[in-house]
């Protein structure tokens, strides 16, 4: 089949574009190629090694994130909800009785800017026989940890964050630590940890029986301690060009002992209709990702399929080239000049939930991963 003047502006179609052009190519080997350029359209080398456990369950914080910033489908609703590209969640490790926190920051590219670093805790409430304590708020102190042979002298620990909270409330707070976390993300080694201490406002050492946060050991999953990261990864959209490529009338992947279907007479269908979009159904399940991935399930990318004939209608949202192309093809004023190409003109990004190699959620937006619609250009 000869190729067809063809523009794909969405990432994700692109990874069919060398199995496309590889008919004679086992199919398994197809197939391997696809996912390793569908992996790199999302920023990955390779999938997470193993699945997470089966009773792993993502954060809530995380999942209100992504339903904050994704519809059902993890196309994104408004593209100013996030700063970054990336919103990164980790438990404690430590899982001290203490209020001592070690969060393990390995999966963090230097290359991805740190926007903002949260400590997450969960304050409980105060034990029955305390609740009438005379004090109404307490200094809560965040100190990053340099050396963890002698953390209770001043000099060996460094203040990063410093809030009053009421003694007598209960719920989630949140400490920003972005100073202790750029340090980490620089130097692995540097990260001994955090410790909090709770004092009233005079400057003595508070009842730890009447401020209690969760700790991951002996506490709910729900309420474990977390580190939350905004980060840019730099992988934002550029500027729409042309790109020539290959017509995707589906994204089944192939199976062992088939090739991709491909209809005889879509050169024909493609004359017959007018420019449109299209469905076009990304299922992780069936890639084999559904282990790894918590939200979407699947999405739809769309495609663009049809003729630009001439006369360019404006409901074919033709550019000024396109129809100055179509009219000199029509007069035939210029030998080997075709006719518009029905493409993307419009893009939408989409969200993912997943789970990292070290069984942290990550939430990560991909630009222009939809067709949201198609013009002749």
């Amino acid at each position: 089949m000869p190729y067809i003047r063809f523009k794909l502006l969405s990432p994700v179609l692109l990874f069919l574009e060398f199995a496309l052009k590889q008919p004679d190519m086992p199919s398994e080997e197809v197939r391997s190629a696809a996912i390793k350029r569908l992996l790199e359209v999302f920023g990955m080398e390779d999938p997470p090694a193993t699945p997470p456990r089966s009773h792993k369950q993502p954060p809530q914080y995380m999942l209100d994130l992504y339903n904050t910033v994704a519809d059902v489908d993890g196309v994104t609703k408004d593209p100013t909800v996030l700063e970054g590209n990336t919103v990164r969640s980790f438990f404690d490790k430590l899982r001290s009785d203490q209020i001592e926190y070690l969060f393990n920051l390995t999966t963090v590219a230097r290359s991805e800017k740190l926007l903002t670093a949260e400590l997450h805790l969960f304050k409980l409430r105060p034990q029955a026989s305390l609740t009438f304590n005379r004090h109404h708020f307490c200094q809560v102190n965040v100190y990053q940890v340099l050396d963890t042979s002698k953390m209770n002298i001043s000099h060996n620990k460094k203040l990063v964050s410093s809030r009053l909270i009421p003694i007598h409330s209960n719920g989630w707070e949140v400490f920003t630590i972005s100073q202790a976390i750029r340090t980490w993300t620089m130097s692995h080694h540097s990260n001994l940890g955090l410790l909090v201490t709770v004092r009233t406002l005079s400057g003595n050492q508070m009842d730890l029986r009447t401020v209690r946060f969760a700790s991951g050991q002996n506490h709910h999953h729900t309420k474990q301690p977390m580190l939350v990261l905004f980060t840019d990864d730099g992988r934002r959209a550029a500027p729409m060009e042309a790109v020539p490529s290959l017509p995707l009338p589906s994204l089944t992947l192939p199976v062992v002992g088939h090739r991709i279907p491909r209809s005889l007479d879509y050169e024909e269908d493609r004359e017959r209709l007018p420019c449109q979009r299209l469905p076009l159904y990304v299922d992780f399940e069936e890639i084999g990702w559904s282990g790894w991935i918590v939200s979407p399930r699947g999405y739809n990318a769309y495609h663009c399929k049809g003729s630009c004939p001439f006369p360019l209608g404006q409901n074919m949202r033709p550019t000024n080239h396109a129809t100055v192309q179509s009219i000199i093809n029509a007069l035939k004023l210029t030998k080997g000049i075709e006719t518009p190409c029905c493409v993307p003109d419009k893009l939408f990004s989409i969200n993912l939930l997943y789970f990292d190699d070290d069984e942290n959620v990550v939430l990560k937006q991909y630009d222009d991963m939809v067709a949201g619609s198609c013009g002749c250009h």
